[in-house]
């Protein structure tokens, strides 16, 4: 789960008990990461001694990707929370870009396993925040967390004027530990043997740095909470929670509670509301690229939810915000429109040249590896030249994208990684295919698009 996705607008029970307090300093974090990976290693010697002894030929990465490693990794950054856990939520969504498709896999359970701080701990920041006698702005506050994530956990609470809200409450020192964190996962990803020699993830890792600062930026997350708001204020499809700048600071964050479900309550929907949903869903990712210049890019199903009252989607988690600057905005509308116009006369140079562009692949990137990302980008866009509804709930195109993914993701010739900014995007993208998928949706790609050549 995400962070702002239990934050605000759930009507779940509080998070099952695991309150274990937050690793605040760079050194003790730093041992806590010491201790997975030799955890790890301890696990690979003793696999590789086991299959020697029955006279196989280990292989590292069968050795690594174990169930017990794969225990010791996720409790691992689960317990230290902040970038660790945030960098591994991200990472389960390569979907084999770059790391082994095992890893992701594993990686993927991070999405939804956090524990939380003791109330103790959260007093402590608080009072920070707040000053020692906050408790009395409030008629009540539930220490209890409804929801934990990585950067921080979400309470209830009823202001003594009334009004009822939720709070996020960023854990202590995570702020100060985001490149440590982020240099020992690369470190440890390296130690392992997951990652090519050959292969530069410096800018992507310097990618993720800047994003993980900006999202436990909780005044800039205020910001861009109320721009969405005010994008979204007439949106018949959506809504999104205000803000209540007097309980929100640089490491809380305060919006409305409103009553509402996961987005998987609309699975059992009548279809016309799941395509309208869907619709809407793909409609505000081409609004975000082309219109807005803004994109929220963290696809978690989490982040959309069902207001009770009204049907409308309620979107939440602000932090993961990426400008949009006209250039690349210009250099996806042109991949767009090679897309749509795919099977004319040169389509498929004026594809090609479009994703180099955009940094899909380099101009020295093998040829059979530009030919297998593109077969992948025409697979995809294949529904937006058919100007009927793409049914997703029948479509093997998922799979067949998946496929063509590990197929690349397991080539360890492929050194080259495409540009932050393109796999956040490619990002979301993937996760409004893969919720349109979940909502078994019948949507017109093509008439969704067209507008926005």
């Amino acid at each position: 789960m995400t962070d702002a996705a239990r934050m605000a607008a759930v009507t779940q029970d509080p998070v099952t008990p695991r309150a274990t307090p937050v690793p605040t300093s760079r050194t003790v974090r730093l041992l806590h990461m010491g201790g997975i990976t030799a955890g790890i290693a301890g696990g690979v010697i003793a696999g590789g001694v086991g299959q020697l002894a029955r006279g196989k030929r280990p292989a590292l990465p069968d050795l690594v990707l174990t169930p017990s490693n794969a225990a010791r990794l996720t409790n691992g950054l689960s317990h230290m929370r902040g970038a660790a856990l945030k960098l591994g939520q991200m990472l389960s969504m390569d979907a084999g870009a770059v790391l082994p498709p095992q890893l992701t896999d594993i990686l993927a359970t991070l999405r939804d396993d956090a524990q939380h701080m003791p109330p103790k701990q959260l007093q402590s920041v608080l009072n920070a925040e707040w000053g020692a006698g906050w408790r009395a702005r409030f008629r009540s506050f539930d220490v209890r967390p409804f929801a934990a994530a990585s950067i921080g956990q979400v309470h209830r609470a009823r202001t003594q004027d009334g009004r009822d809200i939720a709070i996020k409450v960023q854990y202590p020192g995570i702020q100060a530990s985001i490149d440590s964190d982020v240099d020992n996962i690369a470190a440890l990803l390296r130690v392992l043997g997951l990652v090519p020699k050959g292969m530069d993830i410096a800018p992507l890792l310097d990618s993720a740095k800047h994003q993980l600062h900006a999202e436990a930026d909780y005044t800039a997350e205020a910001a861009h909470l109320r721009q969405f708001g005010q994008w979204m204020a007439q949106s018949e499809g959506f809504v999104v929670p205000h803000l209540h700048p007097d309980f929100s600071t640089p490491r809380t964050l305060a919006m409305d509670y409103i009553q509402s479900d996961p987005v998987d309550a609309l699975t059992s929907a009548p279809q016309h509301i799941r395509d309208t949903a869907a619709a809407n869903l793909v409609d505000l990712v081409l609004r975000e690229l082309f219109v807005f210049g803004a994109v929220q890019t963290d696809p978690n199903f989490a982040n959309y939810r069902i207001e009770a009252r009204t049907g409308r989607i309620v979107l939440l988690d602000f932090g993961a915000v990426q400008p949009v600057s006209p250039a690349l905005a210009a250099d996806f509308r042109a991949l767009l429109n090679a897309a749509l116009d795919g099977g004319q006369e040169g389509g498929q140079d004026r594809t090609r040249l479009a994703m180099l562009k955009i940094g899909y692949f380099g101009a020295a990137t093998a040829p059979r590896h530009q030919d297998l990302i593109q077969r992948m980008f025409e697979t995809a866009m294949d529904p937006l030249r058919k100007d009927a509804p793409f049914d997703f709930g029948t479509s093997d195109l998922l799979e067949r994208l998946r496929d063509m993914g590990l197929a690349l993701g397991t080539d360890r010739d492929l050194m080259h990684v495409p540009p932050a900014r393109t796999l956040f995007l490619h990002r979301k993208i993937g996760g409004m295919y893969l919720l349109a998928a979940r909502l078994r949706a019948r949507v017109n790609l093509r008439a969704l698009a067209e507008p926005y050549r």
